[in-house]
């Protein structure tokens, strides 16, 4: 079993984004769950989502301590340690950055400017920039867990066909700018 936990803040799409990659994952075959942990329910405040993924049936339903896998959503939770926490040596790193020194001993980090991928295609709510779409792109391309076409048709389903596109574009767009560094 392949365990994610999605740091962000509220607003960003955390929620949403591991929704989509269990979604992908289940198009891939696999078995996949996706849920959140709230702690304050507000917009800015941080906010920590979970995805599993397996080739046998799930029946953990417990928050992940020990991840294979790290998405940070947002680059000032790049440098908190509560994000890096509990990650297994080995494991991978995806964050919304421009540059990363990593804690702990992952075996790849993946970094992609994914404020600036939702800034120039206008996914702001609120004022806001949404990377989660992104960031799912940025994920698929570092794990190949997930193909990209199959992270396009989970944005369709989990997003649906009105805003589907602007967020295939930034998945897609991500994917190809994700720069991978083998540790």
């Amino acid at each position: 079993m392949i365990e994610i936990r999605w740091h962000g803040r509220g607003g960003q799409g955390g929620v949403v984004a591991s929704r989509i990659a269990a979604k992908a994952a289940f198009y891939e075959g696999y078995y996949s769950q996706a849920f959140p942990f709230f702690g304050a329910e507000r917009r800015g405040a941080p906010v920590t989502a979970f995805t599993r993924i397996s080739k046998e049936e799930i029946k953990l339903r417990s928050q992940i301590y020990e991840p294979d896998i790290i998405v940070i959503m947002d680059p000032a939770l790049v440098r908190s340690e509560d994000s890096w926490k509990g990650l297994k040596n080995g494991g991978i790193v995806v964050a919304n950055s421009e540059k990363l020194e990593p804690m702990g001993r992952p075996s790849k980090i993946a970094i992609v400017n994914a404020t600036r991928i939702a800034l120039d295609l206008g996914l702001v709510s609120e004022g806001l920039p949404r990377p989660n779409t992104a960031m799912v792109g940025a994920f698929s391309k570092v794990t190949g867990l997930i193909s990209l076409e199959n992270v396009k048709k989970a944005i369709l389903d989990v997003l649906g066909p009105r805003i589907a596109k602007i967020n295939i574009d930034a998945a897609e767009r991500a994917y190809n700018e994700t720069k991978v560094i083998e540790l």
